[in-house]
């Protein structure tokens, strides 16, 4: 484990009862809530934690962050969140993206495009107008996606020069097949972006269920080796990572992958990434 307390840049929290998650399946579709997370963190020292969307209707996103701000009563480690926005609306989102710069903790917004069955959905027109509106808001994109719409999201973040982005999950590598490429050059290619940064998180869950560290390990290192420490952050990505591994068994497994690393290059990862980007 880090010797150090660390900011988690990829928590989830839900409740079913209070909004709608048309995504959830078993063993999903029940509440996390701040308690069980601190539950399931027991034993890792934790600073600071940035909420991420959870895919709520669309209708309800704005609702999302007001839940957010109370769920930060009872959690107060919850120093930062990323919204939810309907950005294929284009300009016509300037309405929600005020109001969202306006909430208290807001610093950006995730519209989820990993499930579109157009690969290159994120380069429709009205799409980058509304990723280009964030920099007007000065709100940060961070952007989900799977490995096949990773060439397109290139050309979404060379249209959107001015957004600072952050990549989640490494763009979902094909793990479970023994994918490769093109993804990892196309990680490489992204990584030229100076605007992009990239979580480590989510990994896990893309490998088979008989996966092991060294099943993981090569995907890591790629990204790692592509964007280099000032550009990566730690993220747990809790609860959809419990499908594969424990809260405490990630932030080991990330760790061991950094234990060559100096001191100042484990702090980057594990909190000063988040901390800058995220403006904690």
């Amino acid at each position: 484990m880090p010797s150090f307390p660390i900011v988690d840049s990829h928590l989830h929290l839900w409740d079913p009862k209070l909004l709608r998650y048309p995504w959830h399946f078993p063993p999903l579709d029940r509440a996390f809530l701040p308690a069980d997370f601190r539950a399931a963190s027991a034993g890792v020292a934790i600073e600071a934690l940035v909420f991420l969307e959870c895919d709520a209707a669309i209708d309800q996103a704005f609702d999302e962050a007001q839940q957010v701000l109370q769920w930060a009563k009872e959690e107060p480690r919850i120093a930062a969140m990323v919204c939810n926005a309907p950005l294929e609306k284009g300009d016509a989102a300037r309405a929600e993206l005020e109001r969202l710069a306006a909430t208290d903790k807001v610093r950006g917004v995730r519209r989820i495009y990993q499930d579109q069955p157009d690969p290159a959905y994120c380069q429709r027109p009205d799409f980058i107008a509304g990723v280009r509106a964030l920099a007007d808001y000065g709100l940060s994109f961070d952007l989900c996606l799977k490995h096949p719409q990773l060439q397109a999201t290139i050309g979404l973040v060379d249209a959107c020069p001015n957004v600072p982005m952050v990549l989640d999950h490494i763009a979902k590598p094909g793990i479970a097949a023994g994918l490769m490429q093109p993804w990892a050059d196309q990680v490489r290619e992204l990584a030229r972006r100076e605007n992009v940064v990239c979580k480590l998180s989510g990994v896990a869950t893309e490998a088979a269920a008989d996966w092991t560290a060294a099943t993981l390990r090569p995907y890591m290192e790629v990204a790692l080796e592509a964007f280099g420490p000032s550009r990566i952050m730690f993220g747990g990505d809790w609860p959809v990572s419990t499908l594969r591994i424990t809260y405490p068994g990630w932030v080991a497994l990330v760790d061991e992958l950094i234990a060559d690393l100096s001191e100042t290059e484990k702090r980057q990862i594990f909190r000063e990434t988040a901390r800058g980007f995220y403006r904690l």
